[in-house]
């Protein structure tokens, strides 16, 4: 059985290439290679992990479930993906991100066809408890890839162009689902993301590749003389144990916390406007099924928009700084949700643009908190740290199904809303004190050990 588990082992590293010439086209050819492949690839996660958010009318319908019910299916999903999230995180640190992607994904798409296939809410747990699992599969080695492929400097660049793809497909699925939906039944609209995501996973084990050594290339920081400390020129690329990732720069790690609890806030609002915005559209506006998944769509090409400005400006006006573009995001948030609220009835197209923007407000952060988390631990721990404030996040995730779905049935919409603005005003107050932090505790910890 060992031999089974081998492909997931870190591919070792291999003499460095002197050749200059060839070390240019080699990390030009690979950097875009990398980066396409797992747009694609977490684009499609998407596919499996929001299928039944819009299937959720078609549910209701058919099966008679409750907005409680359906809820705490949302939230089963959050816990089990947000620990799985952390524990990946741990493993993919020590891992092959190409298989480790390729796998979640394949498995993400099983799952969505056994639910597909089941009718007890009993089964539905199951099913989508172990999609979530699965789905926790996807970010860390995505984490691990930006981070040893993409230097400090133009991060935020990548990280946020790359964090496009998670729009795109949360933007094309609900016009999938509302499809399969509208034509075929609910089931279909698990069968086909389900089918899609299996492919493309081996998609992913044809294109991906692990770190820039394993193919004989130089660190990033070196090949562009890119170092996020002065001294950081002098760090070996030493594997690290486990235990130092996890312990000595995640879990003893201040902003990491901080960070945590920021993403815990935005989460809860980000999977609560994105998960029960089509229903809020059928039931208090008369959208037909089609319509109020389209029109929802926008969110996620609000997010688009938002995430990119959110790192090409952290870069190129903030010198790198995550801080201030977080906070002020975040105080956007507030007033999006302000605005959505109370915009009247028939009034489309205003409610289009508020959802944009509220896309917009909501992806910036979301994006950068994750960078700020590589960029305030150690880059061997980036899956780790990245990780861990996921897994807080998907605990705020949680909350916006099973509790904000029961105060929506009990208090109704108005209940809703007031819960997404505590969240965005508790976001904002925890992210002002990390307006100014640029390196993490990693540097004081790294020369603390070399004197």
């Amino acid at each position: 059985m060992a031999s089974i588990f081998d492909i997931f082992k870190p591919d070792p590293y291999l003499p460095e290439i002197e050749d200059k010439k060839e070390v240019d086209k080699l990390y030009h050819y690979w950097r875009i290679r990398i980066f396409y492949s797992m747009f694609i690839g977490y684009a499609l996660y998407y596919f499996t992990r929001k299928s039944f958010t819009f299937a959720m009318p078609g549910l209701i319908v058919d099966l008679g479930f409750t907005k409680g019910q359906l809820g705490f299916l949302g939230t089963v999903l959050s816990l089990t993906y947000g620990l799985s999230k952390f524990i990946s995180g741990v493993l993919s640190d020590r891992s092959n991100p190409r298989y480790f992607m390729a796998f979640g994904l394949i498995m993400t798409g099983v799952f969505n066809i056994c639910f597909g296939l089941s009718s007890s809410l009993f089964m539905f747990t199951v099913f989508w408890a172990l999609n979530g699992w699965f789905q926790g599969f996807g970010w860390p080695p995505c984490a691990r890839f930006l981070t040893h492929w993409y230097s400090h400097s133009e991060r935020g660049s990548w990280w946020s162009s790359w964090n496009a793809g998670h729009n795109m497909g949360a933007f094309l699925i609900p016009w999938i689902v509302g499809f399969a939906l509208e034509y075929w039944g609910w089931r279909w609209a698990m069968f086909v993301p389900a089918g899609i995501c299996i492919i493309g996973g081996l998609f992913l084990i044809n294109r991906l590749r692990d770190t820039p050594q394993s193919l004989g290339l130089p660190p990033i920081e070196k090949y562009r003389d890119d170092y996020l400390a002065k001294d950081d020129a002098d760090d070996k690329e030493e594997r690290l144990s486990a235990k130092e990732i996890l312990f000595d720069y995640v879990l003893k790690n201040k902003y990491i916390w901080v960070l945590a609890v920021a993403y815990f806030f935005i989460y809860t609002i980000r999977i609560g406007v994105g998960d029960w915005t089509a229903l809020f559209l059928i039931e208090t506006k008369g959208y037909s099924n089609l319509t109020a998944n389209g029109t929802a769509s926008l969110f996620e090409v609000g997010g688009v928009v938002g995430g990119l400005v959110a790192g090409w400006s952290s870069d190129y006006l903030f010198r790198a700084k995550r801080g201030p573009v977080n906070v002020l995001f975040a105080l956007s948030i507030c007033m999006s949700i302000l605005g959505f609220w109370y915009i009247p009835k028939e009034y489309y197209f205003l409610d289009s643009c508020m959802i944009f923007i509220l896309g917009f407000s909501i992806f910036g952060p979301q994006m950068l908190i994750g960078v700020a988390a590589a960029e305030l631990s150690h880059k061997k721990a980036a899956a780790t740290s990245t990780g861990f404030i996921g897994w807080m996040a998907y605990v705020g995730a949680a909350v916006a199904g099973y509790p904000l779905g029961q105060i929506t049935e009990d208090w109704g919409w108005n209940g809703y809303f007031w819960s997404l603005i505590f969240c965005g005003i508790a976001a904002v107050l925890v992210l002002l004190p990390l307006w100014n932090v640029v390196n993490g505790p990693h540097v004081i910890l790294k020369n603390k050990v070399e004197s």
